[in-house]
């Protein structure tokens, strides 16, 4: 990047961050708010009425609400003004997905037309190709969809089957090949299609008109949830594709599929958290209406915890997801004031803070899947009812641990990402680890904790990363180069760098808003960032000494669990009265309200 010293991606992990460098939701200006207000009402008035007949695979229906969405400018909210956009930055595109997170399975269809479903072509395009399909596709004219997912070849994308052979003309690469979990693909106008020109190692990908001769579209896919949106297989059978429908380069098509992931997962992040703010929102209006022994049911504490700690956990999500969109948004800043294209730029800045970008969509769609699951627990046997909202939110949420790369396999790109970055110079972990493994040698500190409130939190979430570096550090000498093949120790490690970088997040937006509002108006934040914290030293301390375990012996051994113990110190927290008062807030102003 052109400003040096902007934080790079995965540098939180060893560089001390300002409250007045990131981004907070309380920050929001004017035009995004109502933006936000847009999406808001759209979901309000034409989706959530229609819920229920476009769960029946209503194409007429999906395609008239992408319509809808079109006319009013929600297809292109990031999108250039000269491709019919309102040309807006990456914050916005992601405060427009966390609003449309609410609109159950149309929040799918919506976020893969305007992610994977229109961000190749923009992003890859030539100007030719931007200048024809993009407008149509800010406009809702188009629909677009994304075909990389095979039988075969699922995580594993690189290793699809599907083929392109240039033909005797060369005016056309015939396709041949059968993709599925196709998105949108009942409904769509044009496909991003993924296959290897004859022997290729590498996948290239191509713009495809849905109506061609020779593609089949199968019928809608009978899932679990997420039953509104068009899911099918699409088979190619001697597709012909005009040769300048190449989407980039030749062999490039397995890098744009990577680097369009890294949109699609923080995209993610943000509608995950839009959904599970819509079902708190239902769980809390429930509590107050619903009697049980003679009272209201959100009067028994048992109730305000679940509600407190959905609070807790979509606070520490929207936190981290928004700081991490600020980030890219001031990466792509810098990448075109050094020169570089809008649109390179753009997949640079996601490049980037693809570590961040995981980190949002693991912790995100675990948060939604707590929140459903507690939403139906609060509503009792209702719950379980069809006739409820939370039924279809529970059965809507599972699949966001799957889309975009699972959790797993997210959880493992974390570490890796971050191991590849110290390999290669781009991140210095070993002298921050170095450091931790002299202070293991050297007298701990028994000062006591400082009086000034977010000095203390600061301490606490250092040590954390004092961990982190100590089990990585003695794990990579342990494995070397075989460590990725440790996948326990990988997962250790991601689940203390979440919960980290979750925990740092929140700090800072508390002490941002502190500076922003005054005490009193943060202090309710405040309660979220005490419980967030201890409960976090707790999952860091287990993670740590489980991977000790795993790997260490003897006096290294000791001397680990030693320092684990001493990094993962928290002071002690009524849980019990914060909780209370954190659901006590929302059920008194009867809606999630943080």
């Amino acid at each position: 990047m052109a400003d040096k010293n902007t934080i790079k991606g995965g540098e939180f992990l060893v560089r001390e961050t300002n409250s007045a460098d990131i981004f907070i939701p309380e920050e929001f200006n004017e035009e995004q708010k109502m933006m936000a207000q847009s999406c808001h009402e759209f979901t309000d008035k034409e989706v959530l009425p229609v819920v229920d007949q476009l769960d029946k695979h209503d194409r007429e229906l999906l395609i008239k609400l992408f319509k809808g969405a079109g006319e009013l400018g929600l297809l292109g909210i990031s999108v250039p003004e000269e491709y019919e956009g309102f040309g807006l930055n990456f914050v916005s595109s992601m405060l427009a997905a966390e609003e449309m997170g609410r609109s159950f399975s149309f929040a799918v269809a919506y976020s893969a037309h305007t992610g994977i479903g229109t961000s190749p072509i923009l992003y890859y395009g030539t100007d030719e190709q931007k200048k024809k399909y993009v407008p149509k596709l800010a406009t809702g004219e188009f629909i677009g969809a994304y075909c990389l997912t095979e039988p075969d070849a699922g995580s594993d994308a690189n290793s699809g089957k599907a083929k392109a052979k240039l033909s005797a003309d060369g005016k056309h690469y015939i396709v041949n090949g059968v993709k599925m979990w196709i998105t949108n693909g009942g409904v769509a106008d044009v496909l991003i299609v993924f296959a290897k020109i004859e022997d290729d190692k590498n996948l290239s990908a191509f713009i495809v008109d849905a109506k061609t001769e020779g593609i089949e579209i199968g019928p809608d896919e009978e899932k679990m949830g997420i039953k509104g949106s068009s899911t099918v297989q699409i088979y190619f059978n001697d597709v012909k594709v005009p040769v300048e429908n190449l989407l980039g380069e030749r062999d490039g098509g397995f890098k744009i599929a990577l680097n369009i992931l890294n949109l699609g997962r923080i995209k993610l992040g943000a509608a995950t958290v839009g959904a599970a703010k819509g079902i708190a929102e239902y769980a809390i209006k429930y509590a107050n209406e619903r009697k049980q022994f003679g009272k209201l049911i959100s009067s028994f504490k048992a109730i305000q915890f679940k509600l407190a700690e959905m609070a807790i956990k979509l606070f520490a999500a929207e936190s981290l997801t928004y700081r991490a969109s600020q980030n890219i948004d001031d990466a792509i800043l810098g990448y075109v004031g050094s020169g570089m294209s809008k649109e390179k730029a753009t997949i640079e800045g996601l490049r980037q803070f693809s570590i961040e970008a995981s980190i949002s969509k693991v912790m995100c769609s675990e948060a939604l899947d707590y929140v459903a699951d507690e939403g139906v627990q609060i509503y009792g046997g209702m719950g379980y009812s069809a006739e409820t909202p939370v039924e279809r939110a529970f059965r809507d949420a599972r699949i966001n641990r799957i889309f975009e790369g699972t959790n797993e396999i997210n959880r493992m790109v974390i570490v890796g990402e971050i191991l590849k970055r110290a390999f290669k110079g781009e991140l210095d972990l070993m002298k921050p680890a170095q450091e931790v493994a002299k202070e293991l040698m050297g007298i701990p500190d028994f000062s006591p904790p400082s009086e000034d409130y977010f000095e203390e939190k600061k301490k606490v979430v250092a040590n954390f990363k004092k961990a982190i570096l100590m089990v990585s550090g003695a794990a990579i000498q342990k494995f070397m180069q075989t460590l990725n093949d440790e996948q326990e120790l990988l997962f250790n490690a991601a689940n203390m760098i979440m919960d980290t970088y979750a925990a740092e997040s929140m700090l800072l937006r508390v002490e941002k808003m502190v500076s922003m509002f005054g005490e009193e108006k943060a202090s309710i934040y405040k309660d979220m960032l005490d419980v967030y914290l201890y409960d976090a030293a707790y999952r860091v301390n287990k993670e740590g000494i489980d991977a000790i375990n795993s790997f260490a012996e003897g006096d290294e051994q000791m001397a680990m669990l030693m320092g684990m113990k001493r990094y993962t110190k928290a002071q002690p927290v009524n849980v019990r009265l914060a909780r209370r008062r954190i659901a006590e807030k929302m059920l008194d102003e009867n809606k999630y309200c943080f």
